[in-house]
């Protein structure tokens, strides 16, 4: 077995009397620190009847804040030479800034002065609800393959509204939003307690404490919403949905799976991630070699784990997809057969050692690239802090990937099951472009 000696993470925590969760990771490399926040909520989280409201509240929270006037937000990071950013998932909405080391305290404050009271006018409401439409005529309905497959999958492998609807939003929903709404959805889900804060970068614990604390220990404490349970049951049979894109040159397909609780097994989902490298990883992948240059069957294809094609990314339940593109001429039931067949023969065989090496070998270092960056460092930190209480995670998954055995990767491909899963089969308009 390889082994992998991850470089060293040092990790600090501690949780404010208002109940935040403070994650502090030094490190000294270079003048430069990031600051994220992570709040527990998320797609999932939505009342139904306000689809989209989750990543429309992201948005709001760039509009201004107690202390601060629309755009200064902007204006204060960008001044610095600092970058940030915001993003909604399904289980929380994180956001993050860049900085030089010198400006710390600055992206503390603005993180804590909107925990404490974001602006939330109708006229922040109004223009941020025309900007998310954009965002969705840009992105999903003036676009190819417009959400495929993380909008338009969800409702063909799930039964509940939290797991099945579309997190971008309804038009006529999110128009209906009111400040009311924003208020409530404030209270109740950007709590300090329902937050975890993660700095890494350039600073001492002692003196990052002191400012943490300054700007986030007044913040008033509320209480903090029970997360309910998202779980159902899987497909008890194949689910199949045909969808038209007016925009897509060529037929597509997307397979959902479920995947098995990471909470009850990191090892167990994990193999997951390694069963999608073997399939789709790379010109020698399996379904690469058979689909692509054997069979000619699609021109495009591609698996992994979670909606957003990243694993550990969401609670459970969480989504292994298949994806394909292929052409009009090829039947859907072809590619699917031969698709099974690799699953199948993967299952039964596991990957040889040679493969299996090369496959975890690659991807702990693709880990300790993406973490190697400070920002991605950060967010991961955060992200597995607030998900599963362990922001080690950080330094562990490289370990865990390259302690892999052929027998778990096997066991997970033998649970991709023809008749408990879902097809999404993606219908282009070529006909009506044609005519």
């Amino acid at each position: 077995m390889t082994r992998i000696a991850p470089p060293p993470v040092e990790l600090h925590r501690e949780t404010l009397p208002n109940g935040l969760r403070v994650v502090l990771s030094p490190d000294r490399s270079a003048p430069v620190v990031a600051v994220g926040m992570h709040y527990d909520v998320g797609f999932r989280s939505e009342p139904q009847g306000r689809t989209g409201f989750a990543h429309l509240f992201e948005h709001l929270m760039f509009q201004g804040s107690e202390s601060l006037e629309k755009l200064a937000h902007f204006r204060h990071v960008q001044s610095s030479g600092g970058t940030f950013n915001g993003s909604t998932h399904p289980d929380y909405t994180d956001y993050f800034e860049v900085v030089p080391s010198a400006a710390l305290e600055r992206a503390l404050f603005i993180e804590a002065d909107r925990m404490r009271a974001p602006r939330l006018t109708a006229d922040n409401l109004r223009n941020q609800v025309d900007v998310v439409k954009e965002e969705i005529r840009l992105n999903v309905l003036n676009r190819p393959y417009g959400g495929f497959p993380w909008i338009t999958l969800p409702p063909v492998l799930y039964n509940t509204f939290p797991n099945a609807h579309n997190g971008y939003g309804d038009f006529s929903e999110l128009e209906a939003a009111t400040v009311d709404d924003c208020a409530a959805f404030f209270d109740v889900y950007y709590a300090p307690g329902n937050a975890v804060l993660t700095v890494s970068g350039d600073f001492t614990v002692e003196a990052a404490l002191e400012l943490v604390h300054r700007h986030f220990g007044d913040v008033p404490a509320r209480p903090v919403p029970t997360r309910p349970s998202f779980a159902e049951p899987p497909p008890a049979a194949e689910r199949r949905h045909c969808h038209p894109d007016p925009h897509a040159p060529l037929p597509a397909l997307a397979i959902g799976y479920r995947m098995p609780d990471p909470e009850a097994g990191f090892e167990n989902y994990l193999a997951y991630e390694v069963v999608a490298a073997v399939l789709s990883d790379g010109d020698s992948s399996r379904l690469e070699q058979r689909l692509v240059h054997t069979d000619a069957l699609v021109t495009d294809v591609g698996a992994g784990c979670g909606l957003f094609g990243s694993p550990l990314d969401a609670r459970d339940p969480d989504t292994f997809t298949i994806t394909a593109v292929h052409p009009a001429s090829v039947d859907v039931d072809h590619v699917l057969a031969a698709t099974d067949e690799e699953i199948a023969k993967l299952a039964a065989e596991g990957p040889d050692p040679e493969e299996l090496a090369r496959i975890t070998a690659r991807w702990a270092a693709t880990l300790f690239r993406e973490h190697d960056r400070l920002v991605s460092r950060t967010m991961a930190i955060g992200t597995f802090e607030l998900l599963y209480g362990r922001a080690e995670l950080i330094t562990e998954l490289p370990t865990l990937v390259v302690g892999m055995s052929a027998e778990q990767v096997a066991n997970a491909a033998g649970r991709l099951r023809p008749d408990s899963r879902a097809v999404l089969i993606v219908e282009p308009a070529s006909a009506e472009k044609e005519a």
